[in-house]
C-alpha cells in the first residue's frame, strides 16, 4: 500500500502533495509556522481542508475533490500520532494505555493486554507495565506512548517532534527505538533536529509558508541544500541567483565564482553553497585570484564547538577565538568575507 495526499487551505496559506511509499519513512522539515503541524492534522483528520484527497492503498482517507464529500473519522483512518507529550491516560497503567488501541478495536481484554505485552517488550518497556503515568520518567513515558502507537497496528504513523520534551539522555534512545522500530513501516516525522532526520528518515521534505520547497533523499539534501532553510540545518552558506559560467549572479548584482557540479546550465535558477569554515574575515578588501569577498555587516558572535562564529546577514564564518580577538570583531562592525572560489559549489536550485 501507499500512501498519496493532495490538499489545499484556503484560510491560510497551504498546499501540499506527496506519496509515502510502504515501507518508507518521510521527515518534514521547516520553520516554524510552515505547516508541518497543519499536515499532520489534514492526515490525522483533526483538521478538513477545503479541497484534496488522501488515500493509503486502496482505503479513502478524505475526497473533497470536484462534487465529492467524502470524510472518514479519525479513529477508522488507521493512522496514529505520536506527539511531543506522552499524553497518557493518567488513571491507567502503562499496559492499559498500551492495550487500549486494541480494546477500542474489537479484541478481548486478554487478546488486548498480549499484544500491549508485546510492545511494551519491543520498547523495552515490560517493567513499566503495572506503573501509571506520574510514576514514569519523561523517556519511559514517551517509550509507552510508542508502543501505545504501534499496538493499533496503524497504517500510517505521525511523529510530531516526539524527542523535542526530551532531555539530552533520554531523547538518544529514543532515537534509536525509533529507527528499529520505524524498520519496513510507513511513517512521517516532524522534526526540528537534523540527527533526526539522518537516522530516521529516507527521505526529507522541506516546508515553508504551506509549500513543498525541497525534497529528496536524506543525505542529497542535506549535502546538496536548495532552499536557505536546509542550508541552515546541514551548517552551510547558500546564495541563490542566476547561474553563469563562472558561477551565479544574485538579484543583487553579487557575482560569486565557484565549481560547477556539472548540472547546472547558465541562464537557470541556481545556488552557490560553501561551509562556514571556508569563510576568511579580513578588516579590508583582500585581492587574490580566484576568490570570492564580500563586504558585509557583523550580527552576532557565538561560540561554535571550539570556533566563534560570525553571523553577517544570512552568510556566517567560523574562526578562531584568537582571530576574534585579534580582529576585535564586534557585532555592527563592517568586514569582508572572503571565499576561494574552490569552496563554492554551483548547482541548480
Amino acid at each position: 500500500m501507499t500512501f498519496h495526499l493532495n490538499a489545499a487551505l484556503a484560510a491560510r496559506s497551504f498546499e501540499v502533495s506527496l506519496s509515502l511509499g510502504p515501507a518508507e519513512t518521510i521527515a518534514i522539515l521547516g520553520p516554524n509556522g510552515a505547516g508541518k503541524s497543519t499536515l499532520l492534522d489534514i492526515i490525522s483528520g483533526l483538521l478538513r481542508p477545503d479541497t484534496g484527497k488522501a488515500t493509503i492503498g486502496d482505503k479513502v482517507l478524505f475526497d473533497l475533490t470536484a462534487d465529492k464529500n467524502v470524510w472518514r473519522a479519525p479513529h477508522a483512518r488507521g493512522t496514529a500520532l505520536l506527539a511531543q507529550e506522552a499524553l497518557l491516560f493518567p488513571h491507567l497503567s502503562a499496559l492499559d494505555n498500551v492495550a487500549f488501541g486494541p480494546r477500542s478495536a474489537g479484541a478481548s481484554r486478554t487478546e488486548a493486554r498480549e499484544t500491549a505485552t508485546h510492545w511494551l517488550t519491543e520498547v523495552d518497556a515490560g517493567s513499566l507495565a503495572s506503573r501509571r503515568p506520574g510514576q514514569l520518567s519523561g523517556g519511559q513515558a514517551q517509550r509507552v506512548a510508542v508502543a501505545r502507537a504501534l499496538a493499533a497496528d496503524p497504517d500510517l504513523l505521525l511523529l510530531d517532534e516526539p524527542m523535542a520534551a526530551l532531555d539530552i539522555h533520554a531523547a538518544p534512545l529514543l532515537r534509536r527505538l525509533l529507527k528499529r522500530v520505524l524498520a519496513d513501516r510507513r511513517a512521517i516525522i516532524i522534526t526540528h533536529d537534523i540527527l533526526d532526520a539522518l537516522m530516521l528518515a529516507d527521505r526529507v521534505i522541506v516546508l515553508e509558508d504551506g509549500r513543498i520547497t525541497e525534497e529528496g533523499p536524506t543525505r542529497d539534501v542535506l549535502e546538496k541544500p536548495r532552499s536557505r532553510f536546509a542550508a541552515g540545518l546541514a551548517g552551510l552558506n547558500l546564495m541563490s541567483g542566476t547561474v553563469t559560467a563562472a558561477g551565479i549572479t544574485t538579484d543583487r548584482g553579487q557575482v560569486v565564482a565557484g565549481y560547477h557540479d556539472g548540472t547546472a546550465v547558465p541562464g537557470q535558477d541556481g545556488v552557490a553553497v560553501f561551509p562556514p569554515s571556508a569563510v576568511s574575515v579580513f578588516l579590508t578588501q583582500e585581492h587574490g585570484s580566484p576568490r570570492n569577498s564580500f563586504h558585509v555587516t557583523i550580527t552576532d558572535l557565538e561560540p561554535h564547538g571550539d570556533q566563534i562564529r560570525v553571523r553577517a546577514g544570512g552568510l556566517s564564518a567560523d574562526i578562531t577565538p584568537a582571530a576574534s580577538a585579534d580582529l576585535g570583531l564586534t557585532p555592527g562592525m563592517t568586514v569582508y568575507f572572503v571565499i576561494k572560489a574552490t569552496a563554492v559549489s554551483i548547482y541548480p536550485a
